[in-house]
């Protein structure tokens, strides 16, 4: 009996197939998950961009980035000195409760911290382990 010649892949060949695409996963999926961690920072990085200019308008009226009601740990839309308010910071993310300002009274340099640990933010949970900063410079840091 004679068998004619059936196409198809080998045992070999598909299992080549199988090594190739888990390797490309392996790579992949990390490289996915950093790219969507920036994505939902980048919303924290917008704020701290906001209340950055806010701070630079206060300075040009004031001669000084805060003032009394400003110190360590103050939330920025404490006493509306910024005219920065609750529903310009509350994002998908990120809300107000996570800013707070960095400095001394009378100061002339800064910093704000934005704590995903401190969201109220719809999907604050997916934020919690992200930390970024901005100072009077302008640079943002993360922590």
């Amino acid at each position: 009996m004679l068998r004619k010649n059936q196409g198809g892949f080998t045992l070999v060949e598909l299992m080549i197939v199988v090594i190739i695409v888990g390797i490309l996963a392996a790579v992949a999926i990390p490289m996915y998950q950093g790219a969507t961690e920036r994505a939902k920072a980048s919303e924290a990085v917008a704020a701290l961009g906001t209340i950055r200019g806010a701070l630079r308008v206060y300075y040009a009226e004031h001669g000084t980035y805060a003032d009394a009601a400003f110190i360590d740990g103050a939330a920025v839309t404490v006493n509306s000195i910024l005219d920065v308010s609750d529903n310009d910071l509350m994002g998908r993310y990120f809300s107000s409760a996570c800013y707070s300002f960095d400095g001394a009274a009378a100061a002339a340099a800064y910093s704000i911290e934005c704590l995903g640990s401190a969201s109220v933010a719809p999907y604050a949970s997916e934020v919690a382990t992200i930390v970024r900063s901005i100072d009077h410079n302008g640079t943002i840091t993360n922590s």
